[in-house]
């Protein structure tokens, strides 16, 4: 039986990494007869990543535009050049149906020859503010999934489907999980928790502000879960004596923390905003400001606009995340509308209409 060939292109971060996965996963539930290759960029996060999850992967030698630091961009353009070369070997020798992108630069050259092979393509946008290396692809790929509403100011209307985010099937809780987390972080069932999440490396200015605050939190008799990163855990872990903060560098079982929150604090990146969507509990969104085409803040905003959440600049920390706080806490009202509202937005079936599209163009 002929087993039909995909390529994942796409990374960097993690945003674009696990998106990828969770649908390869998908797809490999629905019919065990497909055969998956991962796409990305050398010596980034997916090259470790990828493999752990049973899939192969190979590495293009190209790099993004570094916007501090100019003459690193000087040998850009001859890797961009390398890995379209790079590109039109995996892809004439492992012979796809289809390639499937899902944003970062190492999927550009992948898509960029796949098009002109005319093989079919799909992208996967993340985003509400979609990157340049997705608005030039646009033009030619076949399908683009997206998550937002609106991006035809952006896409040819007619390739779109809004399919939600893929997001990671360990997030979801169920009814007992609650007491399970309560007694794994040992937490006071009759205080209320706040989890801290500003990402796997950690957030400076999102840590700063926290830990500046702890007196306060404990004077509104407020609990947190806070993951502070890999980077700042040896700096905060003695910082403070408090029974009340519960510090990890990173947590691996995020359902659990998730189950035990009553709200949360959170970056915005496009991943964070569609699982915290399903997760269904008040955010307080805090998004990077150093990121390309300042995007998180379009994320948190579309979530905004739709009453769902609330949105703290990272410039406006200092001022704002006590009174925003100190609203949520106070009232259940809020905590309520946010939370109905923020569920409102989630996409449950993401990765299994991602995969529908996926095949219809198998059968082109």
């Amino acid at each position: 039986m002929k087993r039909n060939k995909i390529i994942f292109s796409g990374g960097g971060t993690g945003g674009h990494i696990y998106p990828a996965i969770s649908i390869a996963k998908e797809l490999i539930s629905t019919d065990k007869n497909y055969e998956i290759l991962f796409v990305g960029a050398r010596n980034k996060m997916e090259m470790n990543i990828v493999p752990k999850y049973g899939f192969n992967i190979l590495g293009l030698w190209i790099s993004g535009f570094n916007r501090t630091n100019f003459f690193k961009n000087i040998i850009v353009p001859v890797k961009l050049l390398v890995s379209v070369f790079q590109s039109i070997v995996i892809i004439k020798k492992f012979r796809p149906e289809i390639v499937v992108g899902t944003g970062g630069y190492a999927s550009g050259p992948v898509l960029f020859v796949a098009n002109i092979l005319r093989i079919p393509t799909l992208i996967q946008e993340q985003n509400s503010y979609p990157g340049i290396t997705n608005k030039i692809l646009s033009k030619k790929v076949n399908t683009i999934c997206v998550a937002y509403k609106n991006l035809d100011k952006f896409f040819p209307e007619k390739k779109i489907v809004i399919t939600g985010n893929p997001i990671r099937s360990d997030i979801y809780f169920s009814s007992d999980s609650f007491d399970h987390a309560i007694d794994y972080y040992n937490l006071d069932i009759n205080k209320k928790t706040l989890l801290v999440v500003g990402g796997s490396l950690g957030s400076k200015e999102i840590n700063k502000n926290i830990f500046l605050i702890i007196d306060y939190l404990e004077y509104l008799n407020i609990q947190v879960i806070w993951q502070c990163g890999k980077l700042y855990f040896d700096k905060y872990k003695d910082a403070f004596d408090s029974k009340n903060i519960k510090l990890y560098s990173y947590i691996e079982d995020i359902k659990l923390a998730f189950s035990a929150s009553d709200f949360i604090i959170s970056r915005a990146g496009a991943s964070s905003v569609s699982e915290l969507s399903v997760v269904g509990k008040p955010v307080i969104f805090i998004p990077s400001p150093n990121v390309a085409e300042n995007h998180q803040f379009k994320n948190a905003k579309s979530v905004v606009e739709n009453d769902a959440a609330i949105l703290i600049e990272e410039k406006d920390l200092k001022t704002e995340l006590k009174k925003q706080i100190s609203i949520l806490n106070s009232s259940a009202e809020l905590r309520n509308k946010l939370s109905k509202n923020i569920k409102k937005l989630a996409y449950v079936d993401a990765s299994k209409d991602i995969v529908k599209e996926i095949k219809k163009l198998i059968v082109l």
